[in-house]
């Protein structure tokens, strides 16, 4: 099998297609397997995140920081320059601490996948290793470039611009943390890779990048509570389409492989 830098070559001179209908399948039926455990799994987090969050909330701003008047007042302020700063670098980090949490619902979907069994310890596979620094670096670059660029244009008050542009860097990213974890890429290449990627079929990516994302938020129909049993939807999208353009490598240990190689 083609190492995935030889097939992102193949991609850059002849491009790929894809199935629409087997791809929105696959992930459908992958879904299905990993929904209850995953929805599970982000219901606990997302408890201890929230007391954590309130923790450090009252902690910094007291008590009165719960108050909607407060949250409203603290969402509407302007932030001078530095805070921009302070809170650009903040989120990106956040977004890199995370990518790691979302890598292991790629796993997860990839164990359904192949019928082996995974659990809680599934969503940490990539706190260790090379995988770690490398799934931090692809998600705080994009992260950083989309945030700064967002604050910038909202700070001459262009409605939905900024909104416009983290949406854009997303789609662009769309592969990149499979490439990681799939591919053996590191990260600069993963975020070459996944530009070109979505540039040389950008209407099915679209579409399976919209798809994943509204699919993701059915569970505010009806029952918001329901989300977190769909958000996980999206990552079977991303993990069917990443599957209908590479394949799945069984058997490489990819720990080992991740850096070795390099896009020119």
């Amino acid at each position: 099998m083609k190492s995935t830098l030889a097939q992102i070559e193949d991609i850059k001179k002849n491009g790929y297609s894809l199935d629409f209908s087997n791809v929105f399948n696959h992930a459908f039926e992958n879904y299905k397997k990993i929904a209850l455990y995953s929805g599970l799994i982000i219901l606990v987090f997302s408890i201890i995140a929230l007391m954590v969050y309130m923790g450090v909330l009252i902690a910094y701003f007291g008590v009165e920081s719960l108050t909607r008047d407060f949250i409203t007042e603290f969402s509407n302020q302007k932030f001078t320059g530095l805070e921009l700063v302070i809170q650009t670098v903040s989120v990106s980090a956040i977004a890199g601490i995370i990518a790691p949490f979302s890598a292991g619902f790629l796993k997860m979907a990839d164990c359904a996948d192949r019928d082996v069994e995974f659990n809680v310890s599934t969503i940490f596979t990539y706190y260790k290793g090379r995988y770690l620094a490398q799934l931090f670096v692809v998600a705080f670059i994009p992260s950083l470039i989309g945030t700064a660029l967002s604050n910038l244009v909202d700070s001459y008050d262009i409605l939905y611009v900024g909104n416009v542009i983290s949406f854009m860097v997303s789609y662009f990213m769309y592969l990149s943390i499979p490439l990681i974890i799939f591919g053996n890429l590191n990260a600069v290449d993963a975020i070459k890779s996944s530009i070109i990627i979505v540039t040389k079929n950008p209407l099915n990516i679209f579409a399976f990048f919209i798809i994943g994302f509204i699919g993701s938020l059915v569970g505010l129909v009806g029952c918001c509570v329901g989300i977190i049993f769909t958000v996980v939807f999206n990552s079977s999208m991303i993990y069917a389409t990443y599957f209908a353009i590479f394949g799945i490598d069984e058997d490489e240990d990819s720990i080992d492989s991740i850096g070795q190689s390099n896009v020119d």
